[in-house]
């Protein structure tokens, strides 16, 4: 064999093996697609946890379970991005948590571009509830807690306290109102009036936006609103929730809604939280928290926790 004869041979033998090594790639890629693994094409229902306190990253370490909205998030989209999954549930166990977070995860839901179904077991109140109303269906165990829709604000006067334990707490302020809320010292007329109006208008954007995720009419929202909270087998009557029952029928229900024929696959994705989580949790202790749920109150009673606002 000459050497012409051997360089053509190379070459063809050369470019043989890089195609086959791209080949496999390609099916490695294909077979790798998405986070979530499925023996069937289109086949699978991923369920997404919502389990415990809605906030920006505080610690779970400290107690408490914490659910953030990159998690959520996050999870949603590994469920979009496979494509062997055709719908999505939230398994809601929450009583609420930071406003802005829930509104977050809200948008989230009602963004997807697949069906999502939340199913609510103990509890799904306030801003978890919030989370659950753009869904395009919401199932609830019937002896769950829902509902929730209110505002308050909480504060603690300690300042008597103060002079009987002869602790003199003052601070330097640049800003008439700086200082509002502090539990030195009660509030002013005026300063009363400006924080009523605040609690007023985050309570009206909270019956507006369950009134439009659910297509309810506002007046009927704000009738059933009042921070009070409902059965699951209620907050059907109220139109709260669509259906009741157990995991299996929001998972079923799901499945359906995406379209899938008879048998399915399901998978969960668990969110994970990552060191800077937990950092920026210790810099949002916040006041500002959206229905931490039922009897939260009487837990916060602490000289540190002053202020506690809370839609619910």
């Amino acid at each position: 064999m000459d050497k012409n004869t051997q360089l053509i041979l190379g070459i063809v033998g050369g470019g043989f093996l890089i195609l086959v090594v791209i080949f496999i790639a390609i099916l490695s890629l294909l077979g790798n697609e998405g986070v979530t693994s499925s023996t069937s094409f289109g086949n699978t229902v991923a369920v997404i946890p919502v389990q415990g306190e809605i906030a920006y990253g505080e610690s779970s370490i400290l107690g408490s379970s914490i659910v953030t909205p990159q998690s959520v998030t996050e999870g949603i989209k590994q469920a979009e991005e496979d494509s062997s999954v055709s719908a999505i549930v939230l398994d809601v166990n929450s009583p609420g948590g930071s406003p802005v977070a829930s509104e977050e995860i809200m948008n989230v839901v009602k963004n997807s571009s697949k069906p999502v179904v939340v199913w609510i077991s103990d509890i799904g109140a306030s801003g978890a509830y919030l989370v659950a109303s753009p869904a395009d269906k919401i199932v609830a165990s019937p002896s769950s807690i829902v509902g929730s829709i209110g505002v308050i604000l909480s504060l603690t006067d300690l300042s008597g306290l103060y002079q009987k334990i002869g602790v003199n707490q003052y601070a330097i302020k640049a800003g008439e109102y700086k200082d509002i809320g502090a539990s030195y010292r009660n509030l002013t007329p005026e300063e009363a009036e400006m924080l009523q109006e605040m609690v007023d208008q985050d309570y009206e954007y909270f019956i507006n936006q369950v009134a439009e995720n659910r297509k309810l009419d506002v007046n009927y929202v704000r009738t059933i609103a009042e921070g009070k909270i409902y059965t699951g087998t209620q907050a059907k009557d109220l139109k709260l929730v669509d259906e009741t029952g157990d995991r299996e029928k929001a998972i079923e229900s799901a499945a359906r809604l995406g379209g899938i024929q008879g048998n399915y696959d399901v998978v969960t994705i668990t969110p994970t939280e990552t060191l800077s989580d937990i950092i920026k949790g210790y810099s949002a202790n916040f006041a500002y928290a959206l229905g931490k749920g039922i009897g939260s109150l009487l837990n916060e009673g602490s000289v540190e926790s002053s202020v506690d606002y809370s839609i619910r």
